[in-house]
């Protein structure tokens, strides 16, 4: 219960991406330069955090040690997750965007079977493919139903084009920040903190965006300051506040894909948020009779992740004190 309360906290801070990409690139911005200065800006916070903290060394013996696995799953969490994300906001109003990002919920279920996990018995570890947790994945099919309600609102005014570029990238990133993240995770095996983890991978996906942020400056020249206030603004609420409450969430639930695919779940509640931003700051019209069905569906789905969870605890707790 409580990890899904930190994941929605999560979401609250991560609906800032969408309702501000989507301010840039309705002012003339560039989703190449929103992209990039994300990291770019969180770099800074990162190293300060570790250096107070006092265990930076670590982070440089762990890449050393799985130097391919922290460049590429650093890149599918990072990466293939912002990239596609911001490239939407380019051609898609922040609702679309925020809505197809959703299928990140069912994609995290989705991706169980390519995770082993460990069990020690009295004859040795015994290693198997996780299962698809069903009852997490009908849940979130029911929070996704309710998101595909909200988004009908708007759809009459959408264009094939606008579908095609708008879901298609979101598309992807749904899938590879999950699998990023859970990758990462299975890397690590619990021998860095949150704050760790983000600037190890924040540090392996730099090359790329120092490449993007260059081919920006040569393609459309330098970002406005009016983008670079805006992207340091989701660096702070999306890349350090929003990302290490998520991993910090994930990360205590890790073992356990029940409880893992319900704190995934949480950022259904980002199209909540998204619409209550747009309308305050963007001006965009309310939800009609059919989007609020659907925001009561994305709540109730919620409930059900929330009492499930708990519900799962309860039984994990009672067999550890029979064992």
């Amino acid at each position: 219960m409580r990890e899904i309360i930190i994941g929605i906290l999560a979401s609250m801070f991560f609906a800032v991406t969408f309702i501000l990409n989507r301010s840039m690139e309705l002012s003339g911005g560039s989703w190449i330069w929103s992209s990039s200065l994300r990291f770019i800006f969180m770099l800074p916070f990162f190293i300060l955090i570790v250096l107070i903290r006092k265990n930076m060394k670590i982070i440089f013996h762990e890449i050393k040690n799985h130097p391919f696995q922290w460049m590429i799953w650093s890149f599918f969490g990072f990466v293939l997750f912002y990239a596609p994300i911001t490239y939407a906001a380019a051609y898609g109003p922040g609702w679309l965007v925020a809505g197809s990002w959703q299928l990140t919920i069912v994609a995290g279920t989705l991706l169980a079977p390519l995770f082993v996990q460990v069990t020690v018995t009295e004859h040795g570890l015994i290693k198997h493919r996780q299962k698809i947790p069903l009852a997490s994945l009908s849940i979130s099919l029911i929070i996704l139903l309710g998101v595909l309600l909200i988004q009908l609102q708007h759809a009459g005014t959408l264009t094939f084009q606008d579908l095609l570029v708008g879901i298609l990238p979101v598309t992807v990133a749904a899938f590879a920040y999950p699998l990023g993240n859970r990758k990462m995770m299975e890397v690590c095996g619990g021998r860095l903190d949150t704050f760790q983890r983000i600037l190890g991978m924040t540090l392996c996906s730099l090359p790329f965006w120092l490449a993007l942020a260059i081919y920006g400056v040569i393609r459309i020249g330098p970002p406005s300051n009016t983008q670079i206030t805006q992207s340091l603004i989701v660096a702070i609420c999306s890349g350090v506040i929003a990302t290490t409450l998520f991993f910090i969430a994930t990360d205590r639930v890790r073992h356990h894909q029940e409880k893992l695919a319900s704190v995934e779940a949480t950022q259904s509640t980002q199209i909540i948020f998204v619409l209550i931003g747009e309308i305050l700051i963007l001006s965009s019209p309310m939800p009609n009779g059919l989007a609020t069905f659907g925001l009561v569906l994305v709540m109730l789905g919620m409930l059900f992740h929330s009492f499930y969870s708990k519900r799962l605890s309860t039984i994990q707790t009672k067999q550890k004190l029979l064992a």
